[in-house]
């Protein structure tokens, strides 16, 4: 007797084991979609306000004239425009070899040291260390000592917080590189520190790079270190041994203000770190990214 080709298959019970797995699965991708969706939702509100309050406050005069004085009209934020970017500039010079010569020490002579071992926990550790600790720290063997605040103290601080992101970044990324490059090196006679330098860095410069944005793109909108070192100025100086204005205090100091004026200043600066640090992200990932793809 033949079988119809159009005859209906006959249907499989499911395993009760397999149905609730696959319900703990269906639950599971639910709720995170769920997370995601809210968390979108929230961060699309805060830019979206960010923006259309940001926004009305930009102008030329935010970028040519200094923080006005209480109650008055007008103003900028050219001070502390060129407060932070001292600040940060110099703490990226300092961090940036110190994080990389770091990283490189933890992965080329450190696999098997004790010293190393504590320096990755010590590293852990202040990348986890809330940023006003840092600041207090700084003041206590520093602003208490020289007894003022300065835009030096507030450069130590960051930097304090950018050197951990770039050494893990570094000694994460030069372990990505293949052990068959380094023994290729090191049979053409490369001492060990050539090879560690000119091909193992050289193999991860991208990784690197994106470490020191992505640190840089952290210290730029500190706040609390820096109420604790650099303070806040309210007239334009480039001197780094005197208290310095900086975007961060400077925005929190006019957002808790009774003065219309202030508030706008403080949206305009808010959107204007925010853009900032949200640009380091977006080259960081794309230089990252174009050196995976070649």
């Amino acid at each position: 007797m033949s079988t119809s080709n159009n005859a209906k298959a006959i249907p499989v019970p499911m395993n009760p084991v397999y149905r609730k797995r696959l319900l703990m699965h269906r639950v599971g991708i639910a709720l995170s979609f769920l997370a995601m969706a809210v968390g979108l939702f929230f961060l699309m509100w805060i830019l979206i306000t960010l923006i259309i309050k940001g926004f009305g406050a930009l102008s030329l005069s935010m970028f040519t004239e200094t923080t006005p004085a209480p109650g008055s009209e007008g103003g900028g934020l050219l001070n502390p425009i060129v407060g932070s970017l001292m600040m940060v500039g110099i703490s990226t010079a300092i961090s940036t070899p110190i994080g990389i010569l770091a990283g490189i020490y933890l992965a080329e002579y450190g696999e098997r040291s004790w010293f190393a071992q504590v320096t990755r926990f010590v590293t852990d550790i202040m990348l986890s260390a809330p940023s006003i600790v840092i600041g207090l720290f700084i003041y206590a063997i520093y602003v208490a000592n020289v007894k003022h605040f300065s835009g030096w103290a507030g450069t130590f601080a960051i930097s304090l917080i950018a050197v951990p992101v770039i050494v893990r970044t570094t000694d994460n990324m030069l372990k990505l590189v293949p052990n068959s490059l380094l023994e290729a090196a090191f049979a053409l006679g490369a001492p060990r520190w050539k090879v560690a330098t000119f091909v193992r860095l050289r193999a991860v410069k991208a990784g690197v790079m994106t470490g020191a944005l992505l640190a840089l793109a952290r210290i730029a909108g500190e706040t609390a270190p820096l109420l604790f070192t650099a303070l806040n100025n309210q007239f334009f100086s480039a001197n780094m041994n005197a208290p310095m204005a900086n975007l961060p205090v400077v925005i929190y100091q006019f957002a808790m203000s009774p003065y219309d004026n202030w508030r706008s200043l403080a949206w305009g600066g808010a959107l204007l770190v925010t853009f900032t640090v949200l640009g380091l992200n977006i080259l960081s990932r794309t230089v990252f990214n174009q050196k995976i793809k070649s």
